[in-house]
Parts: structure tokens; sequence; C-alpha cells
């Protein structure tokens, strides 16, 4: 067949159509965001065992009470505040026991005066005596004259011991009177820190009810109560794994500085007292908790600069194998030092973006800097 057997128009619509061919399109490239870290998700062995919750304590406490009972009239400290040894933390009113140390002073001046003129008499008496003596041997008295001074140097000597007895029992008040106004005065026993205040001024304070805590200032102790089935693999200065998880570096290493001989009877489990590393942010009453190892287990780890809040979900950027950042919501674990145990979302190997902030990669290419 030739071309002269189709009409003309036939063939111009061939040439048209065979001169339409679509030209090739080029596919945009993601925008590239430069200036990021990146980071593999590991896949890292933990220790496995049990752990123990308890609260950061100081090493020494106390409750303090006064001995005797009064209207309290000043409480010098508050909560929080720092005392030193033996600085005066509460006063009572003492004006009654200020008054019985003056009446017993002034007892003791009056039983002196009379120690001193018995001793006079005494002195007297004895010197008469020893006169009377001289003449006896002389044959100057008669027996009945040296016995009758005899007799008065006895009772002189009957009154002073009577009066330095009644002297030294004055002294003794005066001692009891001024412990007793002491006793209006309550200190602190150590250095450290007001932990509670239980009273006001005007209140009135009872022999042994609690006015005030403190807790000596010093290194501090994670207590915790552990299970019976556990403390026997517990030994004192044993390295234990302790977390404070509202620290900026939660995890610290502890040692086993005391347990506790006798188990609670109603729940029987055991103290455990746990010496802390210094650092100033340390405080007491802080909630921590204490890992005691029983082997290992396989964790999906990440840093936690890599973690994104949206709203009340944890989430990440992934980078794929070609380099374009998608958002991914992940299940956290528990934050050990500057990583965070990923439970689901992720796996070994994936690539995170770090420290993203509030920044959109969804998309992107990273121009990561390694």
């Amino acid at each position: 067949m030739n071309d002269k057997h189709f009409p003309a128009w036939i063939l111009s619509s061939v040439v048209l159509l065979s001169g339409c061919h679509p030209a090739p399109q080029t596919i945009a490239s993601p925008p590239v965001v430069i200036g990021l870290s990146t980071a593999v998700v590991q896949q890292v062995s933990l220790p496995d065992g049990v752990r123990s919750v308890g609260t950061v304590r100081a090493k020494e406490d106390s409750v303090l009470s006064v001995q005797t009972t009064g209207r309290v009239a000043a409480v010098l400290v508050r909560e929080g505040d720092a005392v030193r040894a033996g600085q005066t933390l509460l006063t009572l009113d003492n004006a009654e026991a200020l008054s019985n140390v003056a009446q017993a002073k002034a007892s003791v001046g009056s039983y002196e005066e009379q120690v001193k003129a018995a001793q006079a008499d005494a002195e007297l008496a004895n010197s008469t005596l020893h006169r009377y003596e001289l003449l006896k041997q002389r044959k100057s008295v008669s027996p009945q004259e040296f016995d009758e001074v005899a007799r008065r140097a006895e009772a002189s000597q009957a009154r002073v011991d009577a009066a330095q007895a009644q002297l030294a029992a004055a002294k003794a008040g005066v001692a009891g009177a001024s412990t007793s106004a002491n006793y209006s005065r309550l200190t602190a026993p150590f250095a450290g820190y007001v932990t509670a205040r239980h009273v006001d001024p005007g209140a009135m304070a009872l022999p042994g009810s609690p006015l005030l805590e403190i807790e000596r200032a010093g290194p501090l102790q994670l207590q915790i109560t552990v299970d019976e089935s556990l403390v026997q693999e517990i030994q004192n200065r044993m390295p234990i794994q302790v977390s404070i998880g509202s620290l900026p570096s939660p995890s610290m290493l502890g040692r086993v500085a005391e347990i506790d001989p006798a188990a609670d009877p109603a729940s029987h489990s055991f103290v455990v007292k746990i010496d802390l590393p210094p650092s100033a942010a340390l405080r007491s009453g802080m909630f921590g908790t204490a890992a005691f190892s029983q082997g290992t287990h396989l964790v999906v780890v990440l840093p936690r600069s890599a973690v994104v809040k949206h709203g009340s979900l944890d989430t990440v950027w992934i980078v794929g194998t070609d380099g374009v950042a998608a958002l991914r919501y992940v299940t956290l674990g528990e934050t050990r030092n500057e990583t965070v145990e990923a439970l689901s979302g992720l796996s070994a190997g994936e690539r995170v973006v770090l420290a993203p902030e509030d920044r959109e990669l969804g998309g992107r290419r990273i121009g990561v800097q390694r």
C-alpha cells in the first residue's frame, strides 16, 4: 500500500501527531536542612534486676522537744534554715523559772552567812576548850567545868556541820533551778537544717511533744525497703546503682551503709540505707530508686536530645537511607544519663536527628554534621 491511496487530510493528521510528544519532566529535589547532627539508635545490654524505691534522707536527724511544761515565747527558726550546733531555736516563757533561780541564790547567800557565824562560834569554843585543857592539866578547873566547855565546843561544830549541809542543799537548789531555767531554751544538737516546725509562739509545749525537726548537714543517704528474699544478696559497702529522677544527671553510684537487722513484721521487708556521693543538687526528701542487678537484658536506646514533644506524645525525626527526614512516634522507657530507652517505634541502626527543637523537617533532606 502506498501513500496515494489515503486522503490528503489523513496524511496531514499523521504528520501533526508525530510532532506532539510531551517534553521530559524534571523531578524537584527535596530542600536541604544543614547544621544538624544525627546519631544511630543503639542496642545495648543493661543490667536486669530488681528496683527498690525510697527517699533521700540525712544520715542523722532529730525530733526536738522540751523537758518542761511551758508556753512558747519565741520560735527563732523557720523550715529550711541552716543552724549551728548549740544555737537557740526556741524559748519558753521562763519568768517563773528565773524567779526560782533568784530565790535559790538568795538562800545560798543566807546559808553562807549562817556558816560563817557558826564557824566563828566554833573557833571561839575550840579556843576556850584548848585553854581549859591546859587548866585541866594543872588541875585548875574541875572536871565538871571542863566537860561543860567540851560540850559547848562539840555543839558549835555540829552547828557548823548543819549550816554547811544547808548551804550545800541551797547550792543544789540553785543548780536545779538553773537547769529548769535552761530547759526553757531549745538548742540544736548538731549543725544542720530545720526540716519541720510544729509549733508557733503562744502554744503550750509539753515534755516529749515534737516542736522542731532538724537534719544533720553533710552527705545524704537513700533509704529504701527491700523484700526479705533480696536482703540476703545485699552486703555492707556493696556498690548500688541509684537513680534520682529529679536531678539533671539522675544516675549515680552509691554504697550500702547499713542494713536493718530486723524486718518489718507487717511487710516482711528490711530497711537498707545507701550512702550517696556528694552533690549540691541533692536534697532531703527527693524520691529515688536503687537497682539490684540480676543478669542483663537488651534494650534499644537513643540520645535524649533527639526526643521532641508533640503535645503529650514523644516523637523523633528519622533520617531515611535517602537522607530525608520523617516524623516517628515512639514509646519511651527509663532514662539513663544522656540516653533514653525506646520501648517501641525504633530499631537499632536507624538514624535520628539530634536537637531538632521546633524545626519542621518532614520531607527535607538532612545535611548533617557527623
